[in-house]
């Protein structure tokens, strides 16, 4: 997805976690593990190896706060770098920035636009007196307080901060609320702010209304906006909208001592009520613009301030209910707290690992923490929701809830089949989901979903990837054919918005851009195509169609797999074989048929985010004919050679070489893995754990790059079991090694387990000599989706040395 820059970071930072004056309010659940622990027993409660601040540096992109899986609340602060309408990074935390100005009520994971999406309602604790407008304040100069990462604790579900103010912070969040401990200074000045207006992409429209009497504080912010700060490349304006409504409701355990509100630069003391949004300009075309409100208390003789929130996208009436059905008035943050723990342990103890290193096992079940982060809820306890349409609509017929936060580009290729696999409740609610979205908005599945809203970001169909990944891989609780129907219709039959360029390149309107153009020749043309670049759309479209051919096969459609299935090969049209006086490469062509020139495997001309030599790897649905195309399965491994390593042989796997390997964005994440197909998965294996040990780890710079709502994290828990997704629309594993001894997935509800077992398992054991199938010696280096569906066994006998010939019997090759 758009990507935000990354700095070369060290191996393995460390994050400090210090606040050793409410030590002593550690959850037992987190006790950290002892060293009399059994090395080799499953992990029995993989919440303790979470590290929330993993990845919240070196572009990562995400947040520390406190947050349940696939919750509605997200709390986590909004750092800033002295510009009150811009964060410091992307999703609003940069752990290099040490300086809040608020505690944020919604957040996403890991999205690469910055300033991010969300970040809506900061709250701010003030030990100072109120005498100015915040919004006023446009630099964060005094509204605004630092902080060292010795007082901060990040834990799955719990976020704490002692700021350089005095003030200390503690948050604990249900699914759709939470409850803060705000401890002032007896001797300063106590006081709340609700910057309501203040989303991180601004805001077209927001409200606060102050009730001393009843101690509440309520209002609403109108915005959306994601990627609307840059146009991707092309007009900014194009997202500059408004999508969602989010409403809030908090109230308080003690009275106010005095309120106030602001508008622009217009402080009014004594007032209850404002108004006003920010728009969603930046720097000086933004600054000072904005609305909010405080409540001041008197901390002399009591100076901790307990506040419960709840939120709603539907109503205000919404969020009262989800506040009274989520924390009881007497709540504390630790009650909370204990309760997403133990959430986040039984959503992590669906895979269970046994051995390993300390910091192998934080770096797996952070990824798996990363990665169960989304979906999130958009619907009330009473299971009204506000649609694409934005109107109110209530569940599906057997839906539990509606959820949202689709980066389909990025997701469709790890995340969506580990939340299959691991989840596959929640993905038939997903994809009924994302049905429910496609109905409210004329038939159209939108690429990137926020909230309730189209934002048309990235290119392809990922939709069409997505459900019939989940369908290959047993999920069934959706309108199966009802969105297949849609989905097909949406692949076949033109619609106008794939003639508009609003938004290119890279928030084209159209989700299948000039279809009618695309299905006459075979491939999407650069000089027409109306979308990014015409090759990365040939070869997202293919990847589409063929899992959909997939889908319609396994649902007796015959006519429709058969026109899938041909244009799953479209992306043979854009594959010149004299691109280069060496080798053959994905070309953009124009719509006479001629190349697009001149050719650089370097360049990104034709292409999303990427360059022609990232995207030449990009068919996971035909690895044999892309072998093929290339001269050979040995002629292809070569050249997979040259993508992982320099010339002189050395390893090439962190990126920043257009012609090399590029760990932090997703066109070839997939690319380590295609020497399974080429007959070669011993380099699969180095190579997979060459990205593992040294592009991955903990600490705040432990992930590569954007974690893309957990797509990222996704990639590394597949790699540490030793499998991974072989394709969209399939349930068959291409077979790694395993860096744990032992592992247990189990997925929710009543599916079987598989048990991974490489007793072998070690640093320098990193090489497949052979592998049993539930028992049975296994020849081949995949495994069909039975084992996904139905559960099983995988033993492997690991080595440290490559060379036993396992998996390189041209008719056992994944095809």
């Amino acid at each position: 997805m758009p990507r935000t820059p990354r700095r070369t970071r060290p191996r393995r930072a460390v994050s400090a976690l210090g606040l050793a004056a409410t030590a002593a309010l550690v959850a037992p659940l987190l006790t950290a593990p002892t060293a009399a622990a059994a090395a080799d027993a499953p992990v029995a409660h993989p919440v303790r190896y979470v590290d929330p601040l993993i990845g919240s540096s070196n572009g990562g992109n995400t947040y520390p706060g406190a947050n349940v899986p696939f919750g509605m609340m997200a709390w986590s602060p909004t750092s800033t770098a002295g510009d009150q309408t811009d964060t410091a990074a992307a999703n609003g935390y940069s752990y290099d920035t040490t300086r809040l100005r608020g505690f944020s009520l919604t957040h996403v994971n890991g999205a690469g636009c910055h300033p991010g999406a969300a970040g809506d309602v900061p709250v701010m604790p003030f030990a100072g007196v109120v005498d100015s407008s915040p919004t006023a304040d446009t630099k964060d100069a005094k509204y605004a307080a630092g902080f060292s990462h010795a007082d901060e604790k990040a834990e799955a579900g719990r976020y704490r901060v002692g700021l350089d103010s005095g003030v200390t912070t503690d948050l604990a969040v249900s699914e759709r609320a939470g409850v803060a401990d705000f401890a002032f200074p007896r001797d300063k000045p106590a006081n709340l702010l609700f910057r309501v207006s203040n989303s991180l992409n601004g805001s077209e429209d927001a409200h606060v209304e102050i009730d001393a009497a009843h101690r509440k504080v309520t209002g609403w912010v109108e915005t959306g906006a994601f990627c609307g700060r840059r146009g991707n490349g092309g007009t900014p304006n194009n997202n500059r909208k408004s999508y969602y409504r989010l409403y809030f409701t908090a109230s308080f355990d003690r009275a106010f001592s005095g309120t106030g509100t602001w508008h622009d630069g217009t402080l009014s003391p004594g007032s209850t009520s404002a108004d006003g949004g920010e728009g969603y300009l930046t720097g000086a075309d933004r600054a000072g613009r904005g609305s909010g409100g405080y409540v001041s208390f008197d901390p002399s003789a009591d100076n901790d301030v307990r506040m419960r929130v709840g939120i709603s996208y539907v109503s205000l009436a919404g969020a009262e209910a989800n506040l009274r059905g989520e924390i009881p008035p007497r709540a504390s943050v630790s009650d909370v707290a204990g309760r997403g723990q133990r959430a986040w342990d039984r959503a992590l103890r669906s895979v269970r690992v046994s051995g390993g290193e300390e910091d192998r096992r934080t770096a797996f079940y952070t990824a798996l923490y990363h990665s169960l982060q989304q979906p999130n809820l958009i619907s009330d306890r009473d299971g009204t929701y506000v649609g694409m349409d934005r109107r109110r609509h209530t569940l599906a017929r057997g839906q539990k809830a509606q959820y949202s936060n689709f980066s389909g580009w990025d997701q469709y290729r790890a995340q969506v089949q580990l939340l299959a696999l691991l989840q596959p409740r929640v993905a038939g609610d997903f994809a009924q989901s994302l049905y429910n979205f496609a109905r409210q908005n004329g038939g159209t599945w939108d690429r990137w979903v926020h909230i309730s809203g189209a934002t048309h970001v990235m290119t392809g169909d990922p939709s069409a990837a997505t459900l019939a990944t989940f369908y290959a891989m047993g999920v069934r609780n959706f309108d199966v054919r009802g969105a297949f129907d849609s989905l097909y219709r949406q692949a076949t039959v033109p619609d106008p918005s794939g003639l508009s360029d609003a938004g290119c390149p890279g928030q084209c309107e159209g989700n299948r851009p000039n279809l009618a153009q695309y299905m006459a020749d075979g491939y999407a043309a650069q000089d027409q195509c109306h979308c990014w670049g015409g090759a990365a759309e040939t070869l997202e479209d293919s990847v589409a169609d063929a899992a959909l051919a997939q889908w319609a096969r396994q649902l007796g459609r015959d006519r429709e797999y058969r026109t899938l299935s041909e244009r799953g090969g479209y992306w043979k049209n854009v594959f010149n074989p004299g691109a280069t006086a060496d080798a053959g490469y994905v070309q953009a062509r124009n719509a006479d048929g001629s190349w697009v020139t001149p050719f650089d495997p370097a360049s990104d001309r034709g292409f999303a985010q990427g360059s022609a030599a990232t995207y030449v790897w990009m068919v996971p649905q035909d690895p044999q004919g892309l072998a093929t195309a290339m001269g050979g399965r040995d002629a292809a491994a070569a050249r997979l050679d040259g993508f992982f390593h320099k010339a002189d042989g050395s390893w090439s796997v962190h990126g920043g070489d257009a012609l090399r390997y590029d760990p932090t964005n997703e066109p070839g994440i997939h690319a380590p893995w295609l020497y399974n197909a080429l007959g070669k998965p011993w380099k699969t294996q180095e190579t997979v754990r060459r990205i593992v040990d040294t592009v991955y780890g903990t600490g705040p710079s432990g992930l590569p790059g954007n974690d893309d709502l957990g797509t990222m994290s996704a990639w590394y828990v597949f790699a540490a079991l030793g499998l991974y997704p072989k394709a969209p629309g399939s349930a068959d594993l291409l077979l790694g090694a395993p860096v744990f001894p032992h592992a247990v997935v189990a997925a929710a509800g009543d599916r079987g387990t598989i048990t991974v077992d490489a007793p072998q398992a070690s640093p320098d054991a990193l090489y497949v000599d052979a592998v049993r199938v539930d028992g049975r010696a296994h020849a081949a280096s995949w495994v069909d989706g039975s084992l996904v569906r139905r559960g099983g066994s995988l033993a492997y006998r690991l080595s440290g040395s490559a060379g036993s010939g396992w998996g390189t019997d041209p008719g056992t090759l994944p095809r």
